[in-house]
């Protein structure tokens, strides 16, 4: 969710006659504001946000210390009129009609009403949403109607325009749906205006400014090895995937065409790839699905022949495993807003990801550098963070700023491969229509991580990607035997020559005071 900051929406609009008592209980509001802002940061501050668009002109979203923000040029007003909380302070009406329509639910959470009320229904919600105005944008919530959606359309849907048509097309309601494009007025909740606000939010000049990644072409798979993979160290590399007949043969005619009615996973459901574009054309939220499938190369043969894996990351041990290895490869496919937010690759792999279309902005962080925002469990099998990752860069990237060790960041263009390192915290966000090719891979070099990974105490929850999580590290570790008799204890004793010398290393830096003139440590 969003920091706890109110929000103003600003309405280029005819001032409504105000009394002396209403304008007077407004700068009682406005002191009591200033007050708080001295306190926190994150509270109503004399520069509340501000936001111009479409029929009532909202351009601008203007947020404290975060400066400005631009709204998409397309960016529809909220549907049902649902202001932020700072406009509250702002309004000649000191009456929340959220509050009054809800009767004594009125001390509940939005975060709390809503998890009620996606116990119900899709006829429940209907009939819910003609008790009052309250209720009736509560229910009209279009998350509610997306998972809906999702939780019943598992061999997919035909979206149309909204969540809630949507199921509405897919199902008979035995109830007459009220027409969910009713506005309301003087209602004010931050927790349902911040989708809105999330789903129409350009991505700020200076969230894509920061370009820090090394940038690399035509070099040695040697020198890929030594400088980036054994220090384990991201690079972007340029004009490896020139050969690949996806990148000129993968647009969506052609894709469409070889794919036909096969379906592909977004989400929690299978769609068409027609639906999918359907749907991704028309959706305007802030986390739209994302079609990302495993077995796209299985399903359809002639996808997996029009790519090669770049020289850089041939070596894959994993494939000794053969059928039962776990899942390594995916299809990404994805509108602008889509994305993956902060996470590690699965089993303590490391991964390459090629753009074929499209761009996408990467942030990564080193395995010992939690992102901001960010709160792994203490066995690492739970991730909590923002809701989406536009939230992400409101509230936190520009802590980013003044940290030491900076994230590593890039815009990876069309024809263009980020190495990502085993262990690194890394988000994905694409800037606009994208597909792209992903691969995660096991090579000598981080075979003992994932051995390592394998044999932890939780391995059964933290493996992912095949059925057999418990006997895993077994038949993997017998397959490496049985194909390379005595490496992986040669690995290993390397890895232990590395880790010896290090440690000498640093031992002898730490007693060693080379700024303090000629005198020196010695033994």
């Amino acid at each position: 969710m969003l920091s706890q900051r109110n929000l103003l929406l600003k309405k280029k609009s005819k001032k409504r006659k105000q009394s002396r008592e209403s304008s007077s209980s407004k700068q009682h509001i406005s002191t009591q504001k200033q007050k708080l802002a001295s306190k926190n940061r994150y509270s109503v501050s004399p520069t509340v946000t501000q936001i111009e668009s479409e029929d009532e002109e909202h351009e601008k979203v203007e947020g404290g210390e975060e400066g400005k923000f631009d709204l998409k040029n397309s960016a529809p007003s909220h549907s049902h009129g649902v202001q932020p909380l700072g406009n509250l302070y702002f309004s000649s009406s000191s009456v929340n009609s959220r509050n009054t329509g809800l009767g004594n639910l009125r001390t509940l959470t939005d975060e709390l009403i809503l998890e009620v009320l996606g116990l119900l229904s899709g006829t429940q919600l209907g009939v819910l949403s003609t008790v009052s105005k309250s209720f009736y944008i509560f229910c009209n919530h279009e998350p509610l109607w997306r998972s809906l959606v999702l939780e019943s359309c598992k061999g997919g849907f035909v979206y149309k325009g909204s969540w809630r048509n949507t199921w509405l097309g897919e199902f008979k309601c035995s109830y007459n749906m009220v027409s969910s494009g009713i506005k309301v007025r003087d209602f004010y909740s931050d927790y349902l205006f911040q989708s809105w606000l999330c789903a129409n939010l350009e991505m700020k000049s200076e969230w894509l400014e920061r370009d820090n990644i090394v940038r690399r072409r035509e070099i040695s798979v040697e020198e890929f090895v030594l400088t980036f993979e054994e220090p384990n160290k991201p690079v972007l590399l340029e004009g490896c995937l020139d050969n690949w007949p996806a990148l000129k043969k993968w647009d969506r005619e052609y894709l469409l065409k070889v794919c036909d009615d096969v379906k592909f996973s977004a989400g929690p459901v299978e769609m068409k790839l027609d639906d999918y574009f359907r749907y991704s054309d028309q959706v305007r939220e802030e986390r739209p699905l994302y079609l990302f499938d495993p077995k796209f190369a299985e399903k359809v043969p002639q996808l997996g022949m029009d790519y090669d894996t770049p020289a850089y990351f041939n070596e894959d041990l994993f494939s000794v495993l053969g059928d039962v290895r776990p899942d390594y490869r995916w299809i990404i496919i994805g509108p602008a807003g889509s994305g993956s937010s902060f996470h590690i690759d699965p089993n303590s792999t490391s991964a390459w990801n090629a753009v074929i279309k499209g761009s996408k902005k990467w942030v990564l962080f080193p395995p010992d550098v939690v992102p901001p925002g960010v709160h792994p469990s203490p066995d690492g099998a739970e991730v909590a963070c923002p809701v989406s990752i536009i939230e992400w860069f409101m509230n936190f990237y520009a802590d980013t700023k003044s940290w030491r060790k900076k994230p590593i960041e890039c815009v990876c263009k069309a024809g263009e491969v980020v190495f990502v390192p085993n262990g690194w915290w890394h988000l994905v966000i694409n800037l606009e229509d994208s597909i792209a090719i992903t691969q995660n891979f096991v090579s000598r070099r981080n075979i003992l991580n994932v051995l390592d990974f394998l044999t932890r105490p939780n391995a059964c929850t933290l493996v992912s990607g095949t059925r057999d999580r418990v006997n895993l590290h077994e038949k993997f570790k017998k397959a490496i035997e049985s194909w390379l008799p005595g490496t992986l204890n040669q690995w290993r004793m390397k890895a232990e020559e590395k880790n010896n010398q290090e440690k000498k290393l640093s031992f002898w830096e730490s007693a060693t005071d080379s700024k303090a003139g000629a005198f020196k440590f010695s033994f």
